[in-house]
């Protein structure tokens, strides 16, 4: 059967937040939309939770899409910041929970893998495969449009199989439970 599904990909930030849609039509990947949600001007970080969430529910709501994918916060110097970022993806979600969207996480590393075969890839790098990946011709004034594409296009060269899937499939537990014969009585 062939494929036909919407993916949205989320890039979360509480300064600008990424966003991308994909379109996977057949053996075809074809970009539906991507662009920021727009966050400085905003001076209290409660009310830039909720332009998040508000934004990713919209989103949802106009394109219904069948899956999101979202970055997975990275552990960085500043605990702070960590925190807020992790705030930033929770209302995501939540919005994907809202409409019982199924999501999955991918950590920084991964994406830039899977778009450019390199885990340290560039902001700038990411970008220009993409273009040449589905066919955009303009770079976007913020990087953070085509992280958030970044992280659908990995959802889908990842069949799906993020931090969470992967947890779940790749322990030792589920591998014996999954291939009885295999283990010793």
């Amino acid at each position: 059967m062939l494929e036909d599904k919407i993916i949205l990909g989320i890039d979360p930030g509480t300064t600008v937040t990424g966003y991308g849609m994909i379109h996977l039509k057949g053996k075809k990947m074809v970009l539906l939309n991507f662009g920021i949600i727009q966050l400085n001007k905003i001076p209290n970080h409660p009310d830039k939770l909720k332009r998040i969430y508000d934004r990713v529910e919209g989103l949802i709501r106009e394109y219904k899409p069948d899956e999101m994918a979202i970055e997975a916060p990275f552990f960085g110097k500043n605990v702070q910041s960590m925190l807020k970022l992790g705030r930033a993806q929770g209302v995501a979600i939540a919005a994907a929970l809202h409409h019982n969207l199924p999501f999955e996480e991918y950590t920084p590393r991964r994406i830039k893998q899977a778009v450019t075969g390199s885990g340290s890839a560039s902001k700038e790098q990411v970008a220009a495969m993409l273009q040449k990946i589905l066919k955009f011709e303009e770079t976007p004034k913020y990087l953070d449009a085509t992280d958030g594409l970044a992280v659908a296009v990995c959802h889908h060269y990842s069949k799906g199989v993020g931090e969470h899937n992967k947890s779940k499939s790749s322990n030792w537990g589920a591998f014996v439970k999954n291939n009885p014969e295999r283990s010793k009585k």
